[in-house]
């Protein structure tokens, strides 16, 4: 090992935010809606055996108009704090559904780039739930990397960060991070609401409410 004489200046660039806030009071509704999507798609599809997870999208439900504009509004403002020009821009849902994940379902690393933003609203945990992996987006990284010293330790060197979800945890990321969830190894099923959110100019000048204060 070579003795350090000198002090380094460092800088931290190119950062990949990731926000979450507890939001516990539109756990009931947000869920009751869902459970009544679900059983829909159930009874006209059974779930695969190779694949159990079961999805279905919303449309116009009244019991969670106060989630869906509390969300869309922080994503707009989380562009708004991250640099961007919103002025002039709306964000929307591109889609909005929810998910049943049953024993030994998982979700494949991806990402989106047909939106600005990712959204998840978890709404039933088991006990040692399926983690949300993000995923290290730099391509040179990812293509030459070098072992982890410690792989429990947050670092440069890192290559994912998981997190544990818990019921009423509303999470929000960049399109641009590739994410996954790891198997739900519980026989109890994982749900959560997964959002995709876009940009598009308004055709009248909207006021945008106040909604989480971003730290």
């Amino acid at each position: 090992m070579i003795a350090m004489t000198d002090t380094l200046e460092q800088w931290q660039y190119f950062a990949s935010p990731i926000y979450s806030i507890e939001k516990p009071e539109f756990l009931t509704d947000v869920l009751a809606a869902s459970n009544d999507v679900l059983r829909q798609v159930r009874k006209e599809k059974k779930p695969d055996d190779i694949y159990p997870v079961t999805m279905g999208g919303f449309n116009n439900e009244p019991r969670i108009t106060s989630f869906w504009d509390y969300t869309i509004n922080t994503g707009w403002n989380i562009l708004r704090e991250q640099g961007y020009v919103m002025e002039g821009l709306e964000t929307y849902f591109t889609e909005f559904w929810c998910q049943q994940h049953d024993k030994y379902s998982s979700m494949e690393y991806h990402l989106h780039g047909d939106c600005k933003l990712v959204a998840f609203y978890f709404l039933e945990c088991p006990k040692d739930p399926p983690r949300l992996v993000i995923h290290d987006p730099r391509p040179g990284k990812v293509m030459s990397p070098l072992r982890e010293a410690d792989v429990n330790v947050v670092s440069p060197a890192s290559s994912a960060i998981n997190f544990t979800p818990k019921p009423g945890t509303l999470m929000f990321a960049n399109a641009w991070l590739p994410h996954s969830f790891t198997r739900n190894s519980s026989v109890k099923p994982f749900k959560f609401i997964h959002m995709n959110i876009d940009t598009r100019p308004f055709a009248t000048q909207v006021c945008h409410p106040p909604t989480a204060e971003i730290v």
